[in-house]
């Protein structure tokens, strides 16, 4: 990771901490091209958290906006998901 990316989630971080009391239920929202497999990495990467999952597919189905709602047990938690979900190709965090 590079300097400016670890400077980036460790101003998330503090700004999570500083809004929010642990543990809290956070709304991820991603957007991913309808591609390959990349809405069900989404999906397994918030498996067995107990997430609520909804996706829409965009007007011409080319993309696809993923809304994650779980429970968090710190700020830290947010960022990791964050990062793991960076891997996958094409990915939008908003």
């Amino acid at each position: 990771m590079d300097q400016k990316t670890k400077e980036f989630y460790d101003r998330l971080k503090v700004e999570l901490d500083m809004s929010n009391t642990w543990p809290t239920i956070y709304l991820f929202k991603f957007i991913v091209p309808t591609v390959n497999n990349n809405v069900k990495q989404v999906e397994n990467a918030f498996d067995c958290m107990g997430a609520v999952i909804n996706t829409k597919k965009s007007k011409t189905g080319k993309y696809t906006s993923i809304s994650v709602d779980v429970t968090v047990k710190d700020a830290q938690e947010i960022v990791d998901k964050y990062l793991e979900v960076s891997t996958i190709q094409g990915i939008v965090s908003l």
